[in-house]
C-alpha cells in the first residue's frame, strides 16, 4: 500500500563507498514487541493495510495524509468532546486545518485515568531539595486543586500563564493546570537574566507570572531576587505573581501568594474542550540575532504529534521511564511532559547535569530505571573522551532506547554507544527543532542505525533536500524542506495578526513548502545527514560545505574539545577566509594545527582546509547547545556583539571576548568593547 510521495531513497541498501557504516539492522522479536509492532499489527487488523518495510511505511504516511493522521487519532483513543468533521480540512500550506469540528483539551489526556493513580508519573532529582515522586493519582489531584486557584486568580481562557521556574513537578503542575482551563503557558528558566525573559514574556502579556527567587547549580547557591523584581516589574499586565518556595534559603516574596496558597483546598479535576488548534503554549526561538520569534503551538497537533512521536519512534509503553534533561526554556522539557500521554512516567533533573561528576546522567538512569535516555551530542562526546564506561559501571539493564538530538553526532560517537551498550540499546539520533517541537528526521524500531547518520525521516514528515531552485537532491546536499503539512506546524507567531512573519520565516523561499533552515543531505539509501543550519552554510570557491562536517572530524581529533568554523567572503569577490576555532585544553602547537589541516583534507576535501586555526577560551553557545556561528561571523565583519546577540541568552557570554578582541585586532571590531 503506497502514496503518491516519493521518498528520499529506495529503502535500506548494501554499505556502498562513502556511505556510513551501518551499526545496526533492525531486529524482528524487537519490532514484534514495540509499540510501532503493535501499531502495525492494528493496521493490518482495523484497515487491511500491511506494510514490508519502513520506506513503504513511510511513503504511505506522507502519501495519505488523512489515512495516516486518522489511525493515529484511532489507534491512541484521542478523546474528543466534540469529533471532528474531517481529518485534513484544508491541505494548504502554510493554513492547513486539521481536525476541523473536534474540541479536545491536551492536559486530560497528560493526567491519566483512575485506574492509572497508584503508578508512578513523576520521579524528580534536585540539587536544590530531596528527591519526590507524584503518582498520576497525586498529579491528577494537583492539578486540579491548581486549576481552581488560577480560576480564583482571574485566569479564564485565552489568558496568558509565565513561569520562571526550573525543571521540578510544580513547573509541571502548573503548565497542566493552565492547558486545563484553555489558558496558554510560556516558560523560562530561572538562570535566563532579566533582559531575555523580558523579550519573550513581554509579547505575551501575561497574566499570571509563578517564580522562583534562585536555584542551586552543583553547590552554588544563586540568588535571583533582584531579577524578578525587574522582571515583574517589566510586565504591567501582569495581576498576580506566585511564589514557589524551591530551596532551604527561600524567604519568598512579599504580598506574593505561594504555591501553597495554590494547592489549598480540594478540587475536582475539568478540563475546558478547546478547539484543535486552540494555543497551548508558546516556545520562543533562541533570539540570537534579534527579538525571540513567539512560535504558538495547539492542543491538538501537539498531542497527535507526540502520541505518534513518542509512542513509534520512542516506544514509549505504560511504565516506561522517560529521562531527557532539560531546562524549561528547551522544546525538549514540553516533549518530555508528553510522555505521560502514554502512561509512562517522567524524570525531572534540576541543576547541573554534570555535578558532582560527568557519570550523573548515568547514574540517575539507573538509580531510576529509565528506559529512554535523552543525551546531547556533546554528551556522548564527552563521555568518550574522558573514557566512561556506563553500561559497565552502572545498571542500565532497563535502558532500552538511547537518543541523542540538539546537533549532529559525530560517527566515532555513535561507534562509542555501540561499543558500551551493544544492539540491546537502541541508538536514536534525531534532528527536530522548536518550529514544530518534535523530530523531523529520527530512527525508530524498524529502521538501521548508522554511524554519523540520523536513520531517515519520521512517520508523517515528508522531508526532502532541495537545491536553491527548488528541485529535489539526492547525495548531495540542500535545504531540508517539508513538502506536506504536518499537525504540529504553529498555529502561527504571537501578535502576527496577518500571518507575513510566519510566511517569512519557512515559506519565503519556496512557495507552499516548508523550508526549515537545515542544510541535510539524503543517502540513496534513505538515511541523512544534517550538515548544521543553512543560514551558517560556508560557501567556498562556489561550493557549499555544511558546518557540521567540520565539527566531526576537528572534535574527533586528540587534543581538540570544540570548534566553530566560519567563512568571511570576501566583497571584491576573492575567495575569502575560511576560520576554524578550537577549544584545546592542552595547547594548540603546529603538530596540532598541521593534524587538523590534514584530517580535514583526508576526510572531507582540500576545500576544507582552513585559512587560520586558532585557539579560543570556549566556543559560544545557546543555553540549548547550538553554537552561534552567524553572530560570531558577523562580529568577525565588525557588528558589535551587543547588536547582534543578547548574552542572556548565551549559556557562557564571556564566551564572545575572544572573538570580539581577534576583531579588533584584525581592523574589524568595534572601537570599544562590548559590555
Amino acid at each position: 500500500m503506497t502514496g503518491p510521495a516519493a521518498p528520499p531513497g529506495d529503502g535500506p541498501q548494501a554499505d556502498a563507498p562513502g556511505q556510513a557504516e551501518t551499526l545496526s539492522v533492525p531486529d524482528p522479536r524487537t519490532l514484534a514487541g514495540s509499540r510501532l509492532g503493535g501499531y502495525l499489527r492494528w493496521l493490518e487488523t482495523e484497515r487491511g493495510a500491511s506494510f514490508g518495510d519502513y520506506d513503504e511505511l513511510w511513503r504511505w504516511s506522507v502519501g495519505d495524509l488523512t489515512g495516516f493522521w486518522s489511525s493515529i487519532w484511532s489507534y491512541f483513543g484521542v478523546r474528543a468532546h466534540t469529533p471532528p468533521r474531517a481529518v485534513l480540512g484544508r491541505h494548504a500550506m502554510p493554513g492547513a486545518t486539521w481536525f476541523p469540528g473536534s474540541t479536545l483539551n491536551y492536559a486530560e489526556h497528560a493526567v491519566g485515568s483512575p485506574e492509572d493513580r497508584d503508578r508512578p508519573a513523576v520521579i524528580a532529582r534536585s540539587q536544590s531539595r530531596p528527591p519526590a515522586e507524584l503518582t498520576f493519582g497525586e498529579l491528577r489531584d494537583q492539578v486540579a486543586r491548581v486549576r481552581a486557584a488560577l480560576r480564583r486568580l482571574g485566569v479564564r481562557e485565552g489568558d496568558r500563564v509565565a513561569a520562571y521556574l526550573p525543571n521540578i513537578p510544580e513547573t509541571l503542575v502548573a503548565f497542566l493546570a493552565t492547558a486545563s482551563l484553555g489558558a496558554i503557558w510560556a516558560s523560562c528558566a530561572p538562570e535566563f537574566g532579566p533582559r531575555a525573559v523580558i523579550d519573550r514574556f513581554a509579547q505575551l502579556e501575561p497574566a499570571v507570572l509563578l517564580t522562583v527567587t534562585g536555584y542551586r547549580y552543583g553547590d552554588r547557591d544563586i540568588d535571583r531576587r533582584a531579577q524578578v523584581s525587574v522582571i515583574r516589574s517589566a510586565l504591567p499586565t501582569l495581576r498576580h505573581t506566585v511564589h514557589v518556595p524551591y530551596h532551604d534559603a527561600d524567604d519568598g516574596l512579599p504580598g506574593a501568594p505561594s504555591w501553597h496558597d495554590l494547592l489549598a483546598g480540594p478540587a475536582e479535576p475539568g478540563f475546558e474542550p478547546v478547539p484543535f488548534d486552540h494555543p497551548l503554549f508558546v516556545l520562543f526561538s533562541s533570539g540570537t540575532t534579534g527579538r525571540p520569534k513567539a512560535i504558538v503551538h495547539g492542543h491538538g497537533g501537539i498531542l497527535v504529534e507526540h502520541l505518534k512521536n513518542h509512542a513509534l519512534s520512542w516506544d514509549l509503553r505504560p511504565g516506561d521511564r522517560m529521562q531527557w534533561f532539560s531546562t524549561t526554556a528547551w522544546m525538549l522539557w514540553n516533549a518530555q511532559v508528553s510522555a505521560l500521554l502514554l502512561g509512562a512516567s517522567i524524570v525531572m533533573l534540576d541543576g547541573n547535569p554534570q555535578y558532582p561528576d560527568l557519570a550523573e546522567q548515568w547514574r540517575v538512569a539507573a538509580e531510576t530505571g529509565a528506559t529512554l535516555m535523552g543525551v546531547s551530542p556533546g554528551y556522548v562526546m564527552a563521555c568518550r573522551r574522558q573514557g566512561l564506561r556506563p553500561a559497565r559501571e552502572f545498571d542500565l539493564t532497563a535502558l532500552r532506547q538511547l537518543g541523542v538530538a540538539g546537533s549532529p553526532l559525530p560517527p566515532d560517537g555513535a561507534r562509542w554507544v555501540a561499543r558500551e551498550f551493544g544492539e540491546r540499546v537502541l541508538l536514536n539520533v534525531g534532528s527536530g527543532g522548536t518550529d514544530v517541537c518534535t523530530g523531523l528526521l529520527q530512527g525508530g524500531p524498524m529502521q538501521p542505525v548508522h554511524a554519523g547518520a540520523i536513520s531517515g525521516p519520521c512517520l508523517g514528515v515528508a522531508a526532502r533536500a532541495y537545491d536553491q531552485k527548488g528541485e529535489p537532491v539526492v547525495g548531495e546536499l540542500g535545504e531540508l524542506v517539508i513538502t506536506e503539512p504536518m499537525p504540529s506546524m504553529p498555529v502561527g507567531f504571537w501578535g502576527d495578526q496577518d500571518g507575513s512573519r510566519y510566511r517569512a520565516a519557512y515559506f519565503d523561499q519556496y512557495p507552499g513548502v516548508w523550508r526549515h533552515g537545515d542544510w541535510v543531505r539524503f543517502d540513496p539509501a534513505g538515511h541523512c545527514v544534517v550538515a548544521g543550519r543553512s543560514d551558517a552554510t560556508l560557501n567556498r570557491g562556489g561550493v557549499r560545505l555544511g558546518t557540521a562536517e567540520f565539527y566531526a572530524v576537528a572534535e574527533n581529533l586528540p587534543g581538540i574539545e570544540d570548534s566553530l568554523v566560519v567563512h568571511l567572503d570576501d566583497p571584491d569577490g576573492g575567495g575569502g577566509e575560511l576560520l576554524l576555532f578550537v577549544v584545546a585544553p592542552r595547547g594548540l602547537d603546529d603538530g596540532l594545527r598541521r593534524d587538523l589541516a590534514r584530517g580535514l583534507r583526508d576526510a572531507l576535501s582540500p576545500r576544507h582546509v582552513p585559512d587560520l586555526i586558532m585557539a579560543v577560551p570556549a566556543i559560544p553557545r545557546t543555553r540549548t547547545g547550538k553554537k552561534l556561528e552567524v553572530p560570531v561571523k558577523r562580529i568577525l565583519l565588525g557588528a558589535p556583539p551587543d547588536q547582534v546577540v543578547d548574552p542572556d541568552s548565551l549559556a557562557d557570554p564571556g564566551a564572545l571576548a575572544a572573538f570580539t578582541a581577534y576583531a579588533r585586532r584584525r581592523g574589524a571590531g568595534p572601537a570599544e568593547d562590548a559590555p
